[in-house]
């Protein structure tokens, strides 16, 4: 079974910039497509962008086109979001999950969630 565990997450002033890690372990990554999800306070778990199991297709929600880039490295079994531009409203728990789809451009997840890592972006 793979597991996934975020990282990299933290307090940034609007306008800043974070990098979100991925790792998995247990099984070889190269073989799943990840993707990323946010849940904010009182708001349902959303998703936020997605990558092919060998980094040649992604996939973001609109809130984030243009400022966050994912991106995988196989050979690390790692995937990484990387977040610029953030906003007061990007403050959110983020999660990684190896089962998704893509319906209609919306990203869902159907596997188990890790704890994930909390971003906050304040002044």
């Amino acid at each position: 079974q793979l597991q996934l565990v975020e990282s990299g997450g933290g307090l940034v002033q609007p306008g800043g910039s974070l990098r979100l890690t991925c790792a998995t372990s247990g099984l070889s990554s190269v073989h799943y497509a990840i993707g990323w999800f946010r849940q904010a306070p009182g708001k349902e778990r959303e998703g936020v962008s997605c990558i092919g199991n060998n980094g040649g297709s992604t996939n973001y929600a609109d809130f984030v086109k243009g400022r966050f880039t994912i991106s995988r490295d196989n050979a690390q079994n790692t995937v990484y979001l990387q977040m610029n531009s953030l906003k007061p409203e990007d403050t959110a728990v983020y999660f990684c999950n190896s089962r998704i789809t893509v319906i209609f451009g919306k990203i869902i997840a159907v596997g188990s969630w890790g704890q994930g890592t909390q971003v906050t972006v304040s002044s």
